[in-house]
């Protein structure tokens, strides 16, 4: 294995237990769908749908649409912009509710191989338009909207479990992790810099080059203002290519 990717992995888990000793945990499961659909030229349309649960899959805690576009620079690189729309459940004094997060998003992809593993590093900024959840005879509604960015860096290995020239089908196993950077009124978020880390394993096939199914495990540390948060995910995901 490459020495950069040791050094993530030591220093993920090591991150992982030092974080752990001093936050509370949650089990979750979120569902996602990842697709791709080629237009004319080096254009094409990216959709991606993912459904998330709160603690022991009690409630649905999000519904995220996020479209966008991107236009292929070269074989290794794109770029895209789109826009998304996460339903996210608030809770205040007890009573739950569910209010808007809307985002406009742009970022830059850069694929490569280090054989056999095939390397995806993805650098995305979010202008982020945000809704405090407020109590109003008894119900959760919108209060005050406010604005703020992030920055979130990306990388994911997938490494078949088959020689193949060009992986076109067969298992495959998929690390990847992804941190958020806040700047611009973090006051109104957590206060913070850092917002949260995603560590993510998982096992899966490729069916042929257009769709993967995968399945595995991801640990969400989140950052919150007064105190922080563990999320144990179980996540199943498909990958459309057209």
């Amino acid at each position: 294995m490459n020495g950069f990717y040791k050094y993530l992995l030591l220093g993920c888990f090591a991150g992982i237990a030092a974080f752990s000793c001093r936050a509370q945990s949650n089990t979750m499961g979120w569902l996602a769908s990842f697709n791709t659909v080629k237009l004319k030229g080096k254009w094409s349309l990216h959709t991606d749908v993912q459904l998330r649960s709160t603690h022991e899959l009690a409630h649905m805690n999000q519904i995220l649409l996020r479209p966008g576009i991107n236009y292929q620079l070269n074989k290794k690189m794109i770029v895209s912009a789109g826009y998304a729309y996460t339903h996210v459940r608030g809770v205040v004094a007890n009573e739950s509710g569910y209010i808007p997060d809307q985002r406009i998003w742009e970022q830059f992809i850069y694929n490569h191989r280090i054989k056999p593993v095939y390397t995806q590093h993805r650098f995305r900024l979010e202008q982020r338009f945000l809704t405090k959840p407020i109590l109003d005879n008894g119900k959760i509604k919108g209060g005050k909207d406010f604005y703020a960015n992030r920055l979130r860096y990306f990388i994911r290995n997938i490494l078949p479990l088959q020689k193949q020239a060009v992986f076109a089908k067969g298992a495959f196993v998929a690390l990847q992790n992804e941190v958020f950077l806040n700047f611009g009124n973090t006051r109104n978020l957590n206060g913070k810099f850092f917002d949260q880390n995603r560590l993510y394993g998982a096992a899966g096939y490729r069916f042929s080059k257009a769709f993967d199914v995968e399945a595995g495990y991801m640990y969400q540390y989140v950052q919150g203002r007064n105190s922080n948060t563990n999320n144990n995910i179980i996540q199943v995901a498909t990958y459309l290519r057209l």
